[in-house]
């Protein structure tokens, strides 16, 4: 999201741009066809209703921003900022859930006030902590009846095909995602799965289903396409029963089971409970001096994030490699209502500026920037794990908030030691010297806690 200028992602909607313009969200709303389309759905009290029932962002008509006065321009709306804006594929399994659920629900509340969305791309839904927000008001059309599920082939490829890759094949569909922006074609998704789970009505109709009929219409000229929309009809009753059958079988799925790599870390670390509050306080302290957006990179189910939560950070973004640990923090935040959004992160290969000429989707580099940043159990695993040398990662790590905390584990320390079990050690420049001086390369130490015998080393940094 750039300051200053139209949001890069926006360009595809006709019908208005977002624009962000000292430091509030703006939309336009075209003149014609788009504002008597906003102004219908304004008027019959949606974008309301949808508000207050916490599925849609708030708006606001204002005038015109300085500079951005234009004739072919109807409205101007103001939208609340939120915290941060992810992409579908740093969303573990409980998120990706949540989102598809909101734009069911959004789409059936449309259709119970005479309206429909023209599209269903996963990037209309973000979050404020857990809680999902469909953002792109303007995709709110007016319904005609007997018309087709326009977004019906996106649903799947963004929503439905990337669960069920989680749920049927135990895969997590991030790298996917991530590699087709467009997300996982039906007529992939049902290469992919075994046969035994396209005998579910669901998957049937719309992966097999969608699938072959996606196949028709490659091999149909302009004209015979041309005259099957036309025939095509799908009363309003069908759609409905349609959108509602999707939500009750999409409520129903549940993350894959099987252990993750280091989801139980917490429980299997060395420190004690003596150590834990000690390591708690000493983020606490971080926090209750920034406050603000902090990142906790490595979060894994949110321990810690609580903890700044509770000594006054305003937010917390957590990013995690493991997706179990991150469906646990979703269920915690959500539990306690608590401002935390749990994301998913391979950090050695945080997402990249990509999409429409690399400025359609902004990258992680560009996105995490916070008031504070705490980074625990994630050095060795980045500069023993993936051969990162230690003065980048410090780099990296440092780069995200003028003040942080970040742990150095040594060579003795347990972890570290599982890390080198099955390799050599060519790591010379793994100490804590050098740590020592990447940090204060970059800023300074204010503060510093050793645990665990001294073999981890928490330094708090001021850059």
């Amino acid at each position: 999201m750039s300051e200053g200028g139209r949001v890069a992602g926006s360009f595809r909607d006709r019908a208005g741009q977002v624009h962000l313009v000292d430091g509030r969200v703006l939309r336009s709303v075209a003149a014609g066809k788009a504002a008597k389309a906003y102004e219908e759905a304004r008027d019959a009290g949606l974008y309301a209703r949808l508000v207050k029932k916490g599925l849609l962002v708030g708006l606001e008509e204002v005038e015109a921003p300085s500079g951005l006065a234009d004739d072919g321009v109807a409205y101007w709306l103001e939208h609340p900022r939120l915290p941060f804006i992810s992409h579908p594929y740093e969303w573990p399994f409980a998120l990706w859930k949540k989102a598809a659920l909101t734009q069911l629900r959004v789409h059936l509340e449309a259709l119970k006030d005479g309206f429909t969305l023209s599209d269903a791309t996963a990037y209309n839904i973000q979050f404020d902590g857990v809680r999902p927000l469909f953002i792109d008001h303007l995709s709110i059309q007016p319904y005609r009846e007997g018309e087709a599920w326009i977004g019906h082939y996106q649903f799947v490829s963004q929503f439905l095909g990337p669960l069920l890759m989680w749920v049927k094949l135990g895969v997590a569909p991030n790298h996917w995602m991530r590699g087709n922006l467009e997300g996982i074609a039906p007529e992939d998704l049902a290469k992919l799965l075994p046969w035994k789970s396209k005998l579910s009505p669901t998957v049937l109709a719309h992966v097999v289903g969608l699938a072959s009929l996606q196949k028709r219409r490659m091999a149909t000229s302009h004209e015979e396409a041309r005259e099957a929309r036309k025939d095509a009809r799908l009363p309003k009753a069908r759609f409905v029963a349609i959108l509602e059958g999707l939500k009750a079988y999409i409520e129903g799925l549940q993350p894959p089971g099987g252990e993750s790599v280091w989801g139980d870390y917490a429980d299997n670390t060395s420190y004690s409970g003596e150590e834990r509050r000690a390591k708690a306080a000493f983020i606490g302290k971080l926090a209750a001096d920034t406050r603000g957006l902090t990142f906790d990179i490595g979060c894994n189910s949110g321990d810690y994030s609580l903890a700044a939560i509770e000594a006054g950070a305003d937010r917390v973004i957590g990013f995690d490699f493991d997706h179990n640990a991150l469906n646990l923090a979703v269920s915690r935040a959500q539990a306690g209502k608590i401002a935390f959004t749990p994301l998913w992160l391979d950090a050695a290969n945080p997402s990249p500026d990509q999409g429409w000429a690399q400025r359609e989707r902004e990258g992680f580099a560009r996105r995490v920037r916070g008031d504070a940043m705490v980074a625990l159990a994630v050095v060795h695993h980045i500069a023993i794990g993936r051969n990162v040398p230690l003065d980048e990662v410090v780099g990296w790590l440092m780069d995200m908030a003028p003040a942080g905390i970040i742990e150095f584990p040594d060579k003795e320390d347990a972890m570290v030691k599982t890390l080198l079990a099955m390799r050599e050690d060519i790591f010379d420049d793994y100490t804590e010297s050098d740590f020592r001086k990447a940090v204060e390369k970059r800023g300074k130490i204010v503060d510093e806690l050793r645990l665990v015998g001294g073999h981890r080393l928490l330094v708090r940094y001021q850059r």
